[in-house]
């Protein structure tokens, strides 16, 4: 058998090839019973090794061979003490840094435009969320990140909070001070946590900005997925012992994760580690200097403009398109529909472009042909938006509040009581009040203001507002 180095590919390989017949599940027994259009999915190859629980393949919930392997040498490869493989996404594994970290009262500090999955770990563990502003750039209408000063701030203001959960590097690829910040975090004598979707690749070139777990954070949740080489849904949670307690986080990971794991997945992870850990610098520096020439190309097209930042991973080529009369959506759909070019996503004045170690000079000059071909309209301009810039804790946990009973008020007799839905105004997609917090008359006011699309309230025009029906509350609140 052909020496991969990974551990559980190895195993699936060996079962797949020992020649037992199958009662066990999956119902499409390795394959032989699986839809044609299952077929065109899969390799035949593929069929036969998607099987789990097997002895031999060990199991995600108590490792002790090829999985425990695998996850030992990701461990070592991204300098962390520990490695816990996730087949539910990261959306699970910043689940489980929450609930495997937190306990019902504690506070935790989180930017205001933090994954959805926070306030579900929220949720889970009933801690009670401090709100961080988010410095914005005007000029590109995008968010930057939380500032050290910010964090001083928070810290000062709450020193009793139990952890810090930040989201960096961002979706645009831009990311906090950790170094700093996790000096500050810890002398304080709080826990660090980090939602490094974006940054499973980081570890892998010097010219990105520092690895979460390099910083100095205790726990960070990576999308092994979204950048390097493994399926869709697959994640890892790196570890650091010390302020944690490890195996309280490898508990929280089990209770949130699927108990028929898809070797597929766990596979892939495992690949994943082995490409990055033969030739990963090569890749990823690669990937890095292909996207600092596409800046330069896209930077001498007319109407283009291309967002730089000091703690910017380069690799997140953020277009602002407003120079050419567009917003960012209608030219993504011009360049979806006609020109065959899809951007990973768009927003009211930018297109998001991902380059990773797949692209290469073939794939960048169609981009730029297809961003040289969007037309020229009149010029618009984006009003700047309206935040938030206050830090804030929350009256009433995400738990506390996911239960409580709710109705629905006028917005300007609503001062005052505690919001039950998320008001977002997009531009710039930021949470203006979170569901928990207080409604107060500058929130309304800004509401007021606020010429921008309205997500996540019942009523779209805001004329009314989902509050907590407090005469039917239990007495005790979270602060």
């Amino acid at each position: 058998m052909e020496n991969f180095n990974a551990p559980i590919v190895a195993a699936m390989k060996k079962y797949s090839a020992d020649g037992v017949i199958a009662f066990h599940t999956p119902g499409h027994k390795q394959g032989r019973g699986a839809h044609e259009l299952l077929r065109e999915l899969l390799t035949a190859e593929g069929l036969r090794q998607e099987v789990s629980l097997m002895e031999e393949l060990d199991d995600l919930h108590a490792p002790h061979s090829c999985i425990m392997e695998a996850q030992a040498l990701a461990a070592k490869l991204w300098h962390v003490d520990e490695c816990l493989f996730m087949v539910n996404g990261t959306t699970s594994a910043v689940q489980a840094m929450l609930f495997g970290t937190l306990k019902a009262g504690d506070l935790v500090m989180v930017p205001r435009n933090a994954h959805r999955s926070v306030i579900a770990g929220l949720i889970l563990s009933g801690a009670v969320p401090i709100f961080l502003p988010v410095e914005f750039n005007d000029e590109f209408n995008l968010p930057l990140n939380v500032s050290v000063e910010t964090i001083e701030r928070a810290i000062k203001k709450f020193p009793q909070a139990r952890a810090v959960l930040l989201v960096s590097p961002n979706y645009y690829g831009v990311a906090a001070d950790l170094s700093t910040i996790a000096k500050l975090v810890h002398a304080a004598g709080m826990l660090l946590l980090i939602d490094e979707a974006h940054g499973a690749h980081l570890t892998f070139c010097d010219e990105l900005p520092t690895s979460a777990m390099e910083a100095g954070a205790d726990l960070a949740a990576q999308s092994t997925h979204k950048i390097l080489g493994s399926l869709t849904q697959s994640s890892m949670i790196m570890l650091k012992e010390g302020f944690i307690n490890v195996e309280r986080v490898k508990r929280a990971a089990s209770l949130l994760q699927t108990t028929s794991p898809n070797q597929l997945l766990l596979a892939s992870l495992d690949i994943a580690r082995l490409q990055m850990e033969r030739d990963g610098r090569k890749k990823i520096c690669a990937a890095v200097e292909l996207s600092k020439a596409l800046r330069i190309e896209i930077k001498n097209i007319h109407g283009l403009k291309v967002f730089d930042f000091a703690n910017l991973d380069p690799t997140k080529v953020t277009v602002n398109v407003q120079g050419l009369g567009l917003t960012g959506q209608e030219a993504e759909e011009i360049l979806r529909r006609e020109l065959k070019v899809q951007c990973e996503l768009s927003d009211a004045a930018n297109l998001l472009f991902l380059i990773t170690f797949a692209d290469d000079f073939e794939t960048t000059s169609k981009l730029i042909d297809a961003l040289k071909h969007l037309p020229q309209r009149p010029p618009i301009k984006i009003l700047p938006p309206l935040m938030s810039k206050s830090i804030s804790v929350a009256k009433l946990s995400p738990r506390e509040t996911f239960y409580a009973p709710a109705e629905v008020v006028a917005l300007n007799e609503s001062v005052g009581r505690i919001c039950a839905e998320e008001i977002t105004l997009y531009p710039p997609g930021i949470p203006l009040i979170m569901p928990g917090e207080e409604i107060s008359a500058h929130v309304i006011e800004l509401i007021h203001q606020s010429t921008g699309r309205v997500i996540g309230a019942n009523d779209s025009i805001l004329a009314t507002i989902k509050v907590i029906n407090e005469r039917e509350l239990p007495s005790r609140r979270a602060v």
